[in-house]
């Protein structure tokens, strides 16, 4: 009999396999029916990843680093690896029955103190990011001792001291990816001891103030000189002078294209023809269509902003022409052509999955410095596959950035307004007000994202329809199937997991409100890692080949679990 407001739990002690038949009765003296206020049935189950979960040597190694470091971060609790859908952030790991850590990002993290010495048992590592933080002391041996690691980024820390040598030695043979930049206290060969420092601090001031001296009396006697000069100066002279300025004439385009002879390109501010300086250098000189030569504004005080951005994935501006009706913008040359072109479909050399995410990273590259790195931010307000060029060894490089404001009109009154861009790119939310920000150049990344992912055009056209890359790509999504997702001319050779990965990346990057887009500081960290996933899983695959032995590399429960 059931006693009122008092629960009754029944256990069985053995295993039981079968069906439950389940029945209340009233008791005989009762004149009305049964009443059952609540009916719980519970079932033990070993939830799978119980059976993948982290190797015990690198799950006592991470806790101790989260403790000694005093990381605080929401997700880091329970299993590091396992399961695969809630791995700690920050983590990779590999595929294996028995998953160990591959990949550690803690930059910027607000880490301080010396580099946790429990790291040097997280001995799978193939990625360390350590950049940063507020790190001090000297630069652990044990980090060259780490078997697998391949690359190691320690860049703005406070760590002094020498490098250790083995550190240097594998940077220089090119085992290892080094990265120390901005740490002016390190020593990059042999001991530094304290006195050493403080005799080359001590040497240092005394040269500063010797060569200070120095340039004082040159700069003195230069600037007389000059007024010297400037009073003798006539008209041919000073015509001389501009011909040394990055300021070219329209007769010199004509010559250093051959009369513009060689084609290579055409957009929407006009055709680019091959061009080649005095030097044997080769050039990529943009000139203006004839449809487009009425109403410039502050055209060469923006030429000439744009020739001092420089960055390694942007492309360089090296000269340009401002003559009448006659403008032109004279680029450095890349090799292979642009990201539109290595799509199509009807190029023979499909580029593998390595080489899109590598493109994917050196793109975000670009774009971040843009809107981080210049003061004040350069908004591209027109990225698109055409508008990311490739050089010779394949390292991507944002082009015409800028354009859209260097060769802005009378009715453009700033950067951020005045709608530009190419139907497919531009966000909803930008349409819709005609003004252009951050996240509108974000949005225009992730449909270009979506077309590394995918192979297709942001505008796929059949007959006479069109459909919108995110009208197709979202459905596809939702069932799960990574493979019909991904470019088919891959023939599934890319890793579920880092797939998976872009693919997120990429959605967060092209919601229709422009305040759910990530910053591309934080798009570049996800890519980044996304990168890492892939080389690590290939690395790992190339182990366990040359071992003999056979890895479990993705789980079945993989794609339905990163279904989002």
């Amino acid at each position: 009999m059931l006693d009122h407001l008092k629960p009754l739990s029944i256990c069985l002690n053995q295993i039981f396999k079968g069906h439950f038949s389940f029945s209340i009765n009233a008791t005989a003296g009762s004149d009305l029916p049964p009443i059952l206020n609540a009916f719980e049935l519970y079932y033990v189950t070993s939830p799978f990843y119980l059976l993948n979960a982290t190797d015990s040597r690198d799950v006592t190694a991470i806790v101790d680093i989260k403790q000694t470091s005093r990381i605080s971060r929401d997700d880091w609790q329970g299993d590091p690896c396992s399961p695969n859908k809630y791995s700690w952030s920050g983590l990779t790991c590999s595929s294996d029955d028995t998953p160990r850590i591959i990949s550690l990002n803690l930059s910027s993290s607000q880490l301080t103190g010396e580099i946790p010495i429990s790291l040097s048992n997280l001995t799978a590592l193939l990625y360390l990011d350590l950049s940063y933080n507020k790190l001090t002391g000297n630069i652990p041996q044990f980090l060259a001792q780490l078997p697998n690691l391949k690359t190691l980024n320690l860049s703005g820390n406070k760590l002094d001291d020498s490098v250790p040598e083995a550190l240097i030695q594998k940077s220089r043979d090119g085992s290892m990816i080094l990265s120390l930049e901005k740490m002016s206290d390190l020593c990059l060969s042999g001991p530094c001891t304290k006195k050493e420092k403080k005799q080359k601090k001590e040497l240092l001031v005394v040269t500063i103030v010797a060569t200070s001296a120095v340039v004082l009396v040159l700069l003195l006697l230069f600037c007389a000189l000059t007024i010297y000069r400037r009073k003798r100066q006539d008209m041919t002279t000073k015509s001389n002078f501009k011909l040394k300025s990055p300021q070219y004439n329209y007769s010199e385009v004509v010559r250093i294209t051959n009369n513009f002879k060689t084609i290579i390109g055409e957009g929407g501010f006009g055709k680019v023809y091959l061009g080649i300086l005095n030097d044997e250098t080769q050039v990529a000189v943009k000139l203006l269509s004839p449809s487009s030569k009425q109403g410039y504004k502050e055209f060469r005080a923006e030429a000439q902003l744009l020739m001092i951005v420089h960055h390694r994935n942007l492309v360089s501006l090296i000269g340009y022409c401002d003559e009448g009706e006659n403008k032109a913008l004279m680029y450095e040359y890349m090799a292979n052509g642009n990201l539109h072109q290595h799509l199509s479909v009807t190029n023979i050399n499909v580029l593998n999955w390595n080489q899109r995410l590598q493109i994917a990273v050196d793109a975000a590259h670009g774009l971040e410095y843009l809107h981080n790195g210049c003061k004040p931010p350069i908004i591209h307000r027109d990225l698109k596959t055409s508008n990311i060029l490739l050089n010779e060894n394949m390292q991507a490089k944002i082009a015409d950035f800028g354009l859209s404001r260097a060769f802005a009109t009378e009715n453009d009154s700033h950067v951020s307004t005045g709608l530009a861009g190419t139907l497919g790119y531009l966000d909803p939310e930008s349409q819709a007000s005609g003004k252009l920000n951050k996240k509108s150049d974000v949005y225009s990344f992730g449909i270009v994202l979506f077309e590394l992912i995918t192979g297709r055009r942001a505008i796929m056209r059949k007959h006479e329809e069109s459909t919108h890359i995110l009208d197709w790509v979202y459905p596809v999504i939702e069932s799960g199937d990574i493979g019909s997702i991904v470019d088919s001319r891959l023939h599934g050779e890319f890793y579920t997991n880092s797939a998976w990965k872009a693919v997120e990346i990429a959605m967060s990057c092209t919601p229709s409100a422009a305040i759910q887009r990530p910053d591309m500081s934080q798009v570049l960290v996800e890519l980044k890692e996304c990168l890492a996933l892939e080389m690590a899983h290939g690395s790992s695959q190339t182990i366990a080949t040359e071992a003999n032995e056979i890895y479990s590399m993705e789980l079945q429960s993989d794609i339905a679990a990163l279904v989002r």
